[in-house]
C-alpha cells in the first residue's frame, strides 16, 4: 500500500471532474479509485468496485504517489503493438477492393507479402478502422452516358420541374419493372442467431408499365404478358386521349421499345395532341424518378408474406401502386 498518500480537498474536487467528464474510460476509473481511497476504502474494498487484480489497484495508487495527475494516464509505448504499419493498413485496403468478398485470400497474401499471421477478424478490424464496411453491392448500369448529352438533358430536366410546379406543364417519368416470386432480398433486423426465411420459386411474372408525376400521382398498367412498343403506344393513348391546354412530357429512357418505329411514328401524332417525348441519356436510370419508386417497392415496401404465393403477390403490388401518395410516399424534394 502506497504511504502518505493524502488528497487535498481541491485535487478531490478534480478527480470528481476527471471521473464525471474524462473521455478515456481507464481515466474515469482510476480517478473514481482514488476518491474511494481517499474516503478511507482499503484495497479489499476497492477490489469489490473494481474488476481488475490486486496489483492493479496497487498500480494505480503507486502511479498517483510518483506521478499525480499524469499518473492517471497511460504513458507513451504501453499497450500491444500494431500489426500493420500504416503502409501495410493502406495494402490491406487495395487488396479488399480487389477481393471485396474474400477476406481468406487477404490473409494469404499477409502471409505471402510479410510473413505475418493474422485471423480474418482481424483483417476485418483493419478495414473497419479504413472506413470499409461489409454491406451489399449496388447493381448499375453496363455502360455510361454521353457526359455532354447527359449535363444538357439533366439541365432541361431541371428546367421543366418549375414549370410543371407552376402548372404550366404535366411533367411524367415513364418506366417498366417486372416481379416475380423470386425475391429481391432486403436487409432487416433478425434475432442474432436467428434467420428470417423468404420463400422463393419460380413463377410467371407480373409487369407493370407507369406513369408517375412528382406530386404523387402514379397511373399504372399489369399484365402478365410482355411489355412492347404497341403496350407503351396504347397506355399513352389511354392515359392522355384528350389534346391538353398544357404541355404534357413524357420522360423515358432509350429501351428498344420506346426507339421502335411505331414508337417514332407516333411522336408526330402526340405533338400534334401537344405531348412531348423527353428521350433521356443511355445508362442514366438516375434521371427518370419513377425507377426510384420501383427500389422503394421492391426493397423497402413489400412485405415478406407477399412472396407466399402469385396472388398475394399479385395483391401487394397492387396495393403499393393504388397507395402510392397516400399510404406510400416518397419525397422527391
Amino acid at each position: 500500500m502506497p504511504l502518505n498518500l493524502s488528497i487535498s480537498r481541491e485535487t478531490q474536487n478534480l478527480l470528481q471532474r476527471m471521473y464525471r467528464e474524462s473521455r478515456h474510460h481507464q481515466v474515469r476509473q482510476r480517478a473514481h479509485c482514488l476518491l474511494l481511497y481517499s474516503q478511507g476504502l482499503e484495497v479489499p474494498q476497492l477490489l469489490q468496485v473494481f474488476p481488475v487484480q490486486k496489483k492493479t489497484i496497487y498500480n494505480w495508487l503507486n502511479a498517483w504517489q510518483q506521478r499525480g495527475c499524469a499518473g492517471l494516464y497511460n504513458r507513451p509505448g504501453r499497450g500491444s503493438k500494431p500489426t500493420f504499419n500504416d503502409a501495410q493498413k493502406a495494402q490491406i485496403k487495395q487488396w479488399a477492393k480487389r477481393y471485396p468478398r474474400q477476406v481468406k485470400r487477404i490473409v494469404e497474401q499477409v502471409k505471402a507479402q510479410w510473413d505475418i499471421t493474422v485471423s480474418t477478424d482481424t483483417i476485418k478490424r483493419v478495414l473497419k478502422s479504413m472506413k470499409m464496411s461489409w454491406h451489399r453491392f449496388r447493381r448499375v448500369s453496363g455502360g455510361r452516358p454521353d457526359p455532354a448529352e447527359y449535363v444538357q438533358k439533366q439541365f432541361a430536366l431541371d428546367c421543366l420541374k418549375p414549370l410543371d410546379e407552376a402548372g404550366d406543364i404535366q411533367l411524367y417519368y415513364l418506366d417498366e419493372v417486372g416481379f416475380s416470386l423470386v425475391p429481391t432480398v432486403p436487409y432487416g433486423w433478425q434475432p442474432i442467431g436467428e434467420t428470417v426465411e423468404i420463400p422463393s420459386q419460380q413463377s410467371r411474372r407480373l409487369n407493370v408499365l407507369g406513369l408517375m408525376r412528382r406530386r404523387g400521382i402514379l397511373e399504372s398498367y399489369l399484365s402478365e404478358q410482355s411489355i412492347n412498343s404497341d403496350v407503351v403506344i396504347a397506355c399513352i393513348e389511354a392515359f392522355f386521349p384528350e389534346v391538353s391546354t398544357h404541355p404534357i412530357v413524357i420522360v423515358m429512357d432509350k429501351a428498344p421499345i420506346h426507339t421502335s418505329h411505331a414508337m417514332q411514328s407516333q411522336l408526330d401524332v402526340w405533338q400534334a395532341r401537344n405531348i412531348h417525348i423527353f428521350e433521356l441519356p443511355s445508362y442514366s436510370p438516375e434521371l427518370n424518378l419513377i425507377e426510384i419508386v420501383w427500389r422503394f417497392m421492391k426493397y423497402q415496401w413489400m412485405e415478406i408474406e407477399a412472396y407466399r404465393d402469385w396472388q398475394s403477390l399479385v395483391e401487394q403490388v397492387e396495393r403499393m401502386l393504388t397507395g402510392f401518395g397516400s399510404d406510400f410516399v416518397i419525397n422527391f424534394a
